[in-house]
C-alpha cells in the first residue's frame, strides 16, 4: 500500500552523479516502499535539479532507524555549526544560546 508521505524542500548545495558535480534546487523527502534497496517501507531522500535532465538526482532509500540516526547526527551537526557561526562573527555563543533556547 502506498502511503503518499511527501515533504518537499528547496535545497540549496551541490549533488554528485558520476564524475560531475551538479548545482541542487530541492530535496525531496517520502515514505514508500524501497524501489532499490532490498527493505520493506523506507525513507526516501531525493535531492534533484528540476532544470536539468531527469538524471540530475541523488537518491538514497534508508529504513526508519538509519533516517532516525541521520536526524539526530544533523541536529548536533546543525547546533554546532550555529554556535560556531556565533562565534565566528562576533556575536558571542552565550547570546545565541539564549535566544535559540
Amino acid at each position: 500500500m502506498c502511503t503518499s508521505i511527501i515533504e518537499i524542500a528547496p535545497a540549496e548545495g551541490m549533488a554528485k552523479r558520476g564524475d560531475e558535480w551538479f548545482p541542487l534546487s530541492r530535496a525531496v523527502i517520502a515514505y514508500d516502499h524501497a524501489r532499490h534497496a532490498p527493505l520493506g517501507d523506507v525513507i526516501t531522500l531525493d535531492f534533484t535539479n528540476a532544470a536539468l535532465d531527469p538524471g540530475a538526482r541523488a537518491a538514497v532509500e534508508l529504513t526508519l532507524a538509519s533516517a532516525r540516526e541521520l536526524r539526530a547526527a544533523l541536529d548536533r551537526a546543525i547546533a554546532a555549526a550555529e554556535y560556531e557561526e556565533a562565534e565566528v562573527r562576533g556575536k558571542g555563543a552565550a547570546l545565541y544560546l539564549l535566544r535559540s533556547a
